[in-house]
Formats: structure tokens, C-alpha cells, sequence
């Protein structure tokens, strides 16, 4: 029987299991209705994402209990299906290292033997540990790009992707059986004393640099760049600086208040390489230098922020769309593979199309989410055509190349830029020459993510009410065109599972793409337009933004 906010309260501020001042909070907590409903209407909700939500006390909430019910629903799944092994990482994130070894710690009490490096590492680097020690599989704790207040529970199979929908809900299915009066779990001495936790060799960190360098596609050292780096005070400061090193950069300058791994994000209250603030510090730095070009890589390393210094020595930030385009064509010039495969999301440019048709490669479009182009990847090597995979992207500035890792790869994404960066300023081009290139080329097509925040006490609710509404009432015209195309993914076509998202087209090209986000209170829209010009486009994206916010009031 569901459980009430009031009794769940109740349990968390009466239960021993609980430390006294998280029995004191809930007590407290108790006492105002509003903070009662986002602290404990629910237990946090675990999916393909995982856990992700505000770190503080209750149910519906980061914290050491949460993490332990979660682990210990893993462990029993893991237990029943013949795991044994896992593999850990954490970011720099508030509570991270203590949640894992919590995490630890209840695979240990239940004999599933626990590998979790020494230091914090990036995400990519914990899907390539999964594969690389052969475990069960994988857990990291990370909220991404989300802001300081939020943390995460990521869990990853033994392919190295993160769990299917099937496995997700058969974990579900575990946790949900477990109990807060059950939790338990050995420390981190406990767990190493009983031999069922093991620091991860560097051995792991050398291979996946090595496999990493593997991918380069140019030959010559990165000399002539100039670069400015920031890992936004995460982790991507070694990995991705020791690759810079490895390729030869020539300049590169750190940006020195978010060098250092820090989980209040003091400089950059929303560490997501997508946003102009999130890179205000390393465009300053940029200019201080006359730097070619910022590289920036969120808090655990899977995402890639680019701006680029223009011919008036003011610095463009390009979009994930543009940055995956230029990579996507690069590789494609480059490439040696016979039928080389790529991918992408549903709501990643369109013009991807173009370049893969030019170049004879085959584009695969997926649902939102990583996890699904690793299931390509894993597809293709089940088939023996790993190989094959050349390229995968999403629009939230996630890339990968290689089929060593099954997840996106912020180090792997340095690389490439880099790289790409320095060809084109050999011969007297940036790339913003690239994408104007790439822009006359295959057609002009602009792009823009509206966050349309959801502020509600139960925001699920009013997510689905909003996407509940939409399928009632289609929209017949969007910014003047008329509805021609209405795609609802719900039931699950063009052989894709289900997912709650709807795509309208209008006849002149304009394309609306709506979802309720995975892992945060807020409908995402996907807005794209196409025009003779750029500014054409632009001009229709204007338009169509309008008629998106008209949807939604």
C-alpha cells in the first residue's frame, strides 16, 4: 500500500536506522505542508537515469538512504541475475565520495565485491571501467550539468550503457521491495577488510587515455593552438589536460577559479557547457589571451562547450548541433571504414542527414538519451561490425567516436575539437569558418531548447498534464504554417520503444519536438526552422518560438 507524505514522515523521524539529525529534520519537515509534499509525497523515482534529485533529508531526496535502498534493490537484482561485481566513480559534486562508498558499502554486505577508483573521475571513464574489469555493472555518482543543490545515482550495465528500460524496471521492482528499517552497510575499512572492495588500478585511467588517443584522426601535434580550457570545477581537469598534452596543443591556459573540483559550483551556479554564463569566466580568460578557442566539459566530463574567437576578436559560442555537424563531417572525411554507421537523437539536427548521405554513411536516429546510441554501438559488436560505428551525438553537447565507451565522452569530445581546430588554423580558417562552410553546403538550419521549468510541489503532475493536453488538442498551424506531419512516439514507431514525446512539422520545414525531461522538473521543447539565409532561419525559429509558448500558456 502507497504510503502517505505524512507517514513516510513519520517512519523517517521515529525509525532508529535514521541518524538523529536526520530524524530531527524530518520532524521539522513535518511541520510545513508545502515541504512536506517535495520531501517525502513519493520515494525518489528511479529510471534509466537512475536517481537524480535536491540533495536534503526525506524520501524524495539525495541522501545516504535513498542511495541505500537504491543499491540495495541493485544488489538483490544483481544477485539474481549471477552478478558480482561492480564498478564505482564519482564527480565533484556535494556528498558524492560519501555516497559512494555507501554504495560500496551495501554491495559489500551483501558479498558483491565493489571496484571504485581512488579519486574522482568522468563518466565516460566509469562506462570504460565497467568493460575493461568485466563487472556486472556500473555505478557513478553524478548529476551531470545540474546546479549545486542536485545530485545523482547513475547505474550502467555490463555492456558499459546505461540500464535498458527493461533492467531498470526489474531493479524497480527490487527497490521498491526494500525497506528503510532493513538498510544496513559495511564501511569502507569493513569493506576492504573483507576483501569485497578494490581501488581500481591506474592501469584502467593509462588504457582509456590510450584508447582515447586511438581515435585521432588528424597526424600532426595541435602546436599552433591556442586554448583555453575549464572543467567547471569537476572532473575533467587530468583526463582531459593530459590529453591536450598527449596531441601536442600548444597553449594551454586552465581557468583558475574552476580548476580545482568543487561541488558548490562558486563561479557557475549552473555548470552546464550549454549556457553562455556557465563559459562567461573562460570567454574572459579568452580574451585576455587572444586564445583561438574555450573548451569547457561539465562537472562529470560527458558534455563539451565550445566558443570560438571570431575576426574581431569577439568569441561565438557554437550550439551542440554545430559542434556534433563539424565533427560529424570531419570523421566522415576522414574515415577508413567501410559502411560507416552514425547516430543520432530525434532531437539533433536534421542536416546530419545530408552529411551522412554525402559521405555514402548510414544515420541511425534514436530517442533522447545516450544510453540509446550505445545500444546501437552494442548492436553493431554483437554482429561483429563494431567498427562500423564511426560517430554518435546529441544535441546537448554529448559525442562520441569509438566504441570503447558506451556513453557520451567530454574527453573523447576535447580531442576532437581540438584537433579540428588546429587543421583549419594551418590553413588560415576557424571553425566558424567550418560551420558557415558546412551552412552553404547542406542548407541553412537553426536550432534552439526551450526549459520550460515546472515549479509545481509534485512538477511530474503537471508534466504529464501538459503533455496529456497537447495530444488532446494538437496544434493545427505553428509560426503561420500549417501541422503537416504529428509524430506521437507514446505507443512506441519507426521501431523505437515507447517514449512520452510528440513531434509536429509544418509544411514550410519548421519542426516542434516536446518531451517531459528524464531528469529535472520542466517540459523541454525542441525548436528547428530552415531558410535561404541564416538569418531567414532565425527569423522563422523567432516565430515558432512564439507559437511553442502559445501551447504551453
Amino acid at each position: 500500500m502507497t504510503m502517505s507524505a505524512q507517514a513516510r514522515s513519520k517512519l523517517w523521524s521515529d525509525c532508529p536506522v535514521f541518524d538523529p539529525e536526520t530524524r530531527a529534520a524530518a520532524l521539522l519537515i513535518a511541520q510545513n505542508e508545502e515541504e512536506l509534499l517535495r520531501c517525502f509525497s513519493q520515494e525518489l523515482s528511479f529510471g534509466t537515469g537512475g536517481l537524480r534529485g535536491t540533495l536534503g533529508v526525506g524520501s524524495n531526496r539525495m541522501n545516504v538512504y535513498t542511495v541505500a535502498r537504491a543499491t540495495q534493490g541493485l544488489a538483490d537484482y544483481l544477485l539474481s541475475t549471477g552478478g558480482r561485481s561492480v564498478a564505482i566513480a564519482y564527480d565533484s559534486r556535494l556528498c558524492s565520495y560519501e555516497f559512494a562508498c555507501v554504495t560500496a558499502g551495501v554491495l559489500a554486505k551483501r558479498g558483491l565485491t565493489a571496484h571504485i577508483y581512488a579519486s574522482l573521475m568522468p563518466t565516460p571513464m566509469l562506462s570504460f571501467a565497467v568493460r575493461q574489469l568485466n563487472c556486472d555493472a556500473g555505478v557513478v555518482i553524478t548529476a551531470s550539468h545540474n546546479p549545486s543543490q542536485y545530485n545523482g545515482y547513475k547505474v550502467y550495465g555490463a555492456d558499459g550503457c546505461q540500464i535498458t528500460d527493461h533492467a531498470a524496471a526489474a531493479i524497480t521492482e527490487k527497490i521498491e521491495q526494500v525497506s528503510y528499517e532493513s538498510l544496513s552497510w559495511l564501511s569502507e575499512q569493513e569493506a576492504r577488510d573483507a576483501g569485497l572492495l578494490h581501488t581500481i588500478p591506474d592501469s584502467v585511467f593509462d588504457a582509456f587515455i590510450e584508447k582515447t588517443l586511438s581515435r585521432r584522426v588528424e597526424t600532426e601535434p595541435a602546436a599552433c593552438l591556442g586554448l583555453i580550457y575549464t572543467p567547471l570545477n569537476g572532473t575533467g581537469l587530468v583526463p582531459v589536460t593530459t590529453v591536450f598534452d598527449r596531441i601536442g596543443v600548444g597553449h594551454v591556459t586552465v581557468v583558475e577559479a574552476q580548476r580545482l573540483p568543487d561541488g558548490r559550483f562558486p563561479t557557475c551556479p549552473k555548470p552546464n557547457p550549454e549556457l553562455p554564463e556557465a563559459l562567461a569566466l573562460g570567454i574572459a580568460a579568452a580574451k585576455e589571451r587572444q586564445a583561438d578557442l574555450l573548451i569547457a566539459t561539465d562537472p562529470d566530463c560527458d558534455r563539451v562547450g565550445v566558443a570560438v574567437r571570431d575576426r574581431d576578436g569577439e568569441y561565438r559560442i557554437l550550439t551542440g548541433n554545430e559542434v556534433g555537424l563539424l565533427l560529424l563531417e570531419r570523421l566522415l572525411q576522414k574515415t577508413k571504414v567501410k559502411d560507416p554507421v552514425c547516430v543520432k537523437t530525434i532531437v539533433t539536427s536534421d542536416l546530419a542527414f545530408a552529411i551522412a548521405k554525402n559521405y555514402g554513411a548510414e544515420l541511425r536516429e534514436v530517442l533522447t538519451g545516450f544510453k540509446y546510441i550505445g545500444e546501437t554501438i552494442g548492436r553493431l559488436e554483437q554482429e561483429g561490425e563494431a567498427e562500423r560505428f564511426v560517430f554518435g551525438f546529441e544535441e546537448s553537447c554529448g559525442y562520441l567516436a569509438g566504441a570503447h565507451v558506451r556513453d557520451k565522452d567530454g574527453v573523447m569530445a576535447a580531442m576532437l575539437v581540438a584537433d579540428l581546430a588546429a587543421s583549419l588554423k594551418r590553413e588560415g580558417k576557424s571553425l566558424l569558418d567550418a560551420r558557415e562552410a558546412l551552412y552553404a553546403r547542406y542548407g541553412c538550419m537553426a536550432n534552439r531548447l526551450l526549459n520550460l521549468d515546472i515549479e509545481d510541489a509534485v512538477p511530474m503532475e503537471r508534466m504529464a498534464a501538459i503533455l496529456s493536453a497537447l495530444r488532446a488538442h494538437p496544434p493545427r498551424e505553428l509560426a503561420g504554417s500549417e501541422v503537416r506531419t504529428v509524430l506521437d512516439y507514446q505507443p512506441g514507431i519507426r521501431g523505437l520503444p515507447p517514449s512520452n514525446v510528440l513531434s509536429y512539422e509544418t509544411a514550410d520545414g519548421c519542426k516542434l519536438i516536446v518531451r517531459p525531461s528524464g531528469t529535472e522538473p520542466k517540459v523541454k521543447m525542441y525548436l528547428s526552422a530552415r531558410g535561404n539565409s541564416m538569418e531567414e532561419a532565425a527569423g522563422r525559429l523567432d516565430a515558432l518560438e512564439r507559437s511553442a509558448r502559445a501551447l504551453v500558456g
